[in-house]
């Protein structure tokens, strides 16, 4: 148990580890904890109508079919998918949801790579005119931060996709979002939709900014990009990214704001 002043909550939702930490006066009042189970709740009905792993989700029952007018009524899933053409158009192609490898069998429609940094911004809501608490929501490695102004920043650290016990750097930050994309936990799981077959060139992609839907679009984009993805993470306005290739080698865009960010990996 944390001491006074901050409290951290875990619980498994969408197949992974979700953790909200929260700093601040009030952390342990029933006020706060109610908006803290409103936050699950809300990642767990996102699961409900999202999950390309469970049949009975409308993802599910779609079977893969994009989702048009005709296809669903579901306000959410409409949304997703014009955020995805957002990102196609965006990442030039390296993401595109269109048509990936679904986990139940056949290829077919699958936002997996949008959603849940698109569901972490959405539930955080619930928590966001909390006034003088700090936030960090950590959804499988994918982290939204918010520190009032003159408390201290939230320290994240980057794993080495080698070996998961070090780390590669660490990177403090104030607000903003911190997303991890690669094949460390999940094996070779991010296709090229350019070429339609797994993406292997990049061993994990870390892309900081001031939104998680796009930092964790980014990440997965650049993993799914391959070789060009330094040239293309150095492009992107507003965001920096430290990734790790297929070979070992570690590389960092311009702005980038690891504790080692003048390092000898620093991209020229």
């Amino acid at each position: 148990m944390s001491g006074p002043g901050r409290r951290a909550w875990v619980e498994q939702v969408m197949g992974l580890p979700v953790s909200v930490h929260l700093r601040g006066p009030r952390v342990r009042t029933r006020a706060v904890e109610e908006r803290v189970a409103r936050v699950f709740a809300e990642l767990r009905a996102v699961d409900a109508v999202f999950s390309t792993y469970r049949p009975d989700s409308v993802l599910g029952r779609l079977r893969g079919a994009p989702p048009g007018p005709t296809a669903t009524a579901d306000p959410l899933v409409r949304e997703v998918a014009g955020l995805c053409e957002t990102a196609r158009a965006r990442t030039g192609g390296r993401f595109d949801a269109r048509r990936l490898p679904l986990p139940l069998g056949g290829l077919g429609f699958d936002p997996s790579g949008l959603v849940k940094g698109w569901a972490v911004e959405r539930a955080a809501r619930h928590l966001t005119d909390l006034d003088g608490h700090d936030l960090c929501l950590n959804a499988g490695g994918d982290v939204l931060l918010r520190a009032a102004p003159g408390r201290p920043a939230w320290r994240v650290g980057i794993e080495d996709p080698d070996r998961p016990e070090r780390m590669l750097d660490v990177v403090e930050r104030t607000g903003g979002a911190v997303a991890t994309s690669g094949t460390a936990r999940r094996g070779t799981h991010i296709t090229d939709p350019r070429a339609g077959r797994p993406a292997g060139a990049v061993r994990s992609v870390t892309v900081v900014g001031p939104d998680l839907l796009w930092a964790d679009v980014y990440a997965t984009a650049a993993v799914a990009g391959g070789a060009d993805a330094p040239d293309w993470l150095a492009t992107l306005d507003g965001y920096a990214a430290l990734l790790v290739t297929a070979d070992g080698r570690v590389r960092a865009t311009p702005g980038w704001p690891g504790a080692h960010s003048r390092g000898p990996y620093l991209l020229r």
